[in-house]
Order: structure tokens, then sequence, then C-alpha cells
């Protein structure tokens, strides 16, 4: 579900994290000074009193928070570097078991990039994208399943913190995988990652260093762009992430309307605004909607859907898999429950709450910024039930196999278009949204 800010979260991401002169490189294996000792324990302490003040159950899912903050504080005298520190902060929001509850470590120096991306195909992991020119290149295939990383094994109850542990609390210079081709083929390999160490210090009072950013920024949304194919009777529509504004919604339904059908296709997409999922409900249904009602410590409105201007009342077909989250999560869920339409794909992630986003920081000279994502309200749907640690089941269970990931073949929509009445074959349904590569 969307999230609130008390603190812009942004500036969490801008600033370079350096604990002491000593202490600013390689932050997970810096040893620690007296004072980024502190520093971890001033990040544990605001970790336990932004829960405390903010989270949506006052009784902190049974645990008793205060002899937990206890505990793992009188584990910070036993660790070496900063990395051991940021892991206990964030194994101790982690007993909450609560998807939208974590830490924000600072923003590191340096930036990793494995060469691959991962996903979820129902309770198996595959190689869905590989970065050319990367180590990866010469040692992956898509296609590939990923069993082992690192000696876990990979799972979906645990994919998600495993990617977190890899991309945001400890990037690795390098990954061990375990992998079984399409063809059953079992081997070992090692992927060196790519790190990119940009300026040490950046000046974003004049110069270049703000519009580097900015440039980066623009395109990271250039690659998440939403992005509709018309073709036929059909308009395929693919969102993904819900960050549009209310001028994005309508135009997007303007287009459909031209249309009898509407593919949404919301696959990998892990939610955002809140405001776009109303909007987008409210131009999907003639009337009012009821998401569902948001559950806190206080009384707090339901979230309803917003109505615009003339909705679209053709067919609609939703698409979803694995890595759908949140606001994604809620609409195929709307879609189902109102009896909309249809959705197709694979169980969704079940990661959906809403959160405050909260930015803190600490420093005087060199100031050290992080933040946390602290769940302020469940919503419960209309059924009476939480989508949290359930997830959507589709009407339509269809994964692609690894078989099909490795020969670029999108069976899920190619037979959506063949629902709408269009004809779209495996092979071209899967070139219809090509990935796009980030500068590294």
């Amino acid at each position: 579900m969307g999230r609130r800010c008390r603190t812009p979260i942004l500036a969490v991401l801008l600033a370079c994290a350096q604990f002491t002169a000593s202490a600013c490189h390689a932050q997970q294996q810096t040893k620690l000074s007296g004072n980024a000792r502190a520093q971890v324990s001033n990040i544990l302490r605001d970790a336990h009193d932004e829960v405390k003040k903010y989270y949506y159950d006052p009784k902190f899912q049974g645990l008793d928070w205060d002899a937990r903050y206890r505990e793992y504080s009188a584990q910070l005298a036993s660790i070496q570097t900063v990395g051991d520190g940021f892991r206990i902060v964030a194994s101790f929001l982690d007993g909450l078991k609560d998807s939208h509850t974590f830490f924000v470590p600072p923003h590191r120096v340096s930036r990793t990039d494995y060469g691959y991306r991962l996903a979820m195909v129902g309770n198996s992991c595959f190689i869905t994208q590989i970065r050319p020119n990367s180590d990866a290149e010469s040692k992956l295939h898509i296609g590939d399943q990923v069993v082992g990383l690192n000696g876990y094994r990979v799972d979906r109850g645990d994919f998600l913190d495993l990617t977190y542990f890899l991309n945001v609390l400890a990037p690795q210079p390098s990954v061990r995988l375990d992998l079984l081709s399409p063809a059953g083929e079992l081997r070992h390999v090692v992927v060196n990652a790519s790190v990119g160490v940009p300026k040490r210090l950046m000046d974003f009072t004049e110069g270049n260093d703000f519009w580097d950013y900015v440039r980066r920024l623009e395109g990271v949304d250039h690659a998440t762009r939403s992005k509709i194919v018309e073709t036929g009777d059909a308009a395929i529509w693919n969102i993904q992430q819900f960050d549009l504004s209310i001028d994005g919604v309508e135009k997007g339904i303007s287009i459909a309307r031209k249309h009898k059908t509407l593919i949404l296709d919301l696959r990998g997409n892990p939610g955002g605004s809140a405001d776009m999922l109303e909007h987008l409900v409210g131009m999907l249904f003639d009337h009012e909607i009821k998401i569902g009602d948001r559950m806190g410590r206080k009384d707090l409105k339901p979230a309803v859907s917003k109505p615009g201007g003339k909705p679209f009342d053709g067919k609609l077909i939703v698409l979803v898999d694995a890595g759908c989250a949140s606001a994604s999560e809620l609409l195929a869920r709307v879609v189902q429950l109102e009896h909309r339409g249809t959705v197709i794909g694979d169980r969704t992630s079940g990661k959906v709450m809403e959160a405050l986003e909260i930015g803190d920081s600490q420093g005087a000279d060199i100031r050290i910024f992080y933040g946390f994502s602290v769940t302020e309200a469940n919503l419960i749907m209309s059924d009476g039930k939480s989508l949290e640690k359930t997830g959507v089941t589709p009407d339509e269970l269809l994964l692609p196999t690894g078989a099909d990931i490795a020969a670029g073949r999108d069976p899920v929509l190619s037979h959506a278009a063949e629902l709408a009445g269009v004809k779209l074959d495996p092979v071209a349904a899967g070139k219809m949204f090509p990935f796009e590569w980030l500068p590294l």
C-alpha cells in the first residue's frame, strides 16, 4: 500500500553514510571505533522508538518490545563492524514478521550490481535477466533455476529476506549460485559483482553533482514507466509500479476505453502510491468501491476508490505474479471480490500493509542519514480478511516454465490476449515489454 512520510525518505537516500573517517568505505567490513559503535546504538534506539510510537499494533505482535530492545542492545557490545550493527538493527525489526516494517540503512559509497535479476515463479526461483558485458553473462543463462544462493536454499518464504540482505543490508563482492538448467543439468558458479565507486563527496548546492543525480533518478523513472500497447480489440497496460499521477491514470483509461478489453499487467509491481490505487480503482468502476478498512491504533478512514472521469466498462483481465506486492495485490483482490474481471498468473507475495516512511539522522559536521519503514495500518478487505502473508490466489493459475523463460516466451500474456480475442504468439508476447537496465 502507499506510504505516508513524516520526514521525506529521499533525504535518507541522498547522503553518503560516513560513520567516522576510518569507517566510510566498506561499511560491512570496517572495524568500529567507539564513536561509530555509539552511532549504531543510536540507530537501534531510534528503531525501537519509532516502532513504539507508530506501529499499528500496540501489542507488537505479542512481543515485549522493551525487553527485545534490551536484548538486542546488549548484542552491540560484541559487534566488530558497522555491517554487524546493521544486521542487528534489521534482525531486531524482523521479529515483528511484518512486510512493511524494516530498516533503511545509510546509503553506501559504492554501488553493487550482480549482473542478473531473479524472480520467483511458483515455488521456484529463476534467472530472468542478465546484464550485457557482466561477469554473469559468461556464467549464467536466462531460464536457469536458482536452487541455492551463497549456501542458502532459495524458496518463496525467504526470497525477499535474502534479496534484502544481499542488495540492501550487506552487498557482496561475489555470490555463489547453485543452478539447475531447463534440461536438468546442475552446476555451481561464482559470479563477481560490478562495484561502482562514485565520488566520495557530492556537492548538491552547485556544480554538476546535483544534476548527475537528477539524471540518474530520471533514468529510473524512464526504465520503470508504464506502457500501453493497443492490439486489435485489446489494450495491454503494463504498470511497473503505482507512481502515476491522476492525469496518468486518466490517460491510460482513455486509451483503454477505445477497446473492448483491458489487460492490466501488474506482474512484478511492488506497489506504491495509495492515491494512484484509489484513482485507478475509481476508473474501473461506475460507483464508489471500498478497497478496505484501515486498522491501526486510532480510528482511520477506510480506503475507498476516487472516481474520476468516464470509467472503463469493458472486459478486464489482470495479470499477477509472485513479484506483486501491496497496492497491486489490493487492486487484483478488489477485482475478484467485486466480480469485475479475471485474475490470471501466480499467487502474489502477500506483502500488504500501509506504512509510514521515517527519515532519521545524527551527527554534527558530518551527518549520517538512515530511515525506517513502520507499518501504520493493516488493510482488511470486504471479505473480512487481510492479504498480508496470504496474497491473492488468481482465478487461473498459469506459470511460465524455465524453458519458457529461457526462450523468451510469455504464455501468461499470450493466454490473456487469447481471452480478449487477440492472437498473440508467446514469443511476441515476451518481447512486448522489454526489460531495461539502468547504467551502472
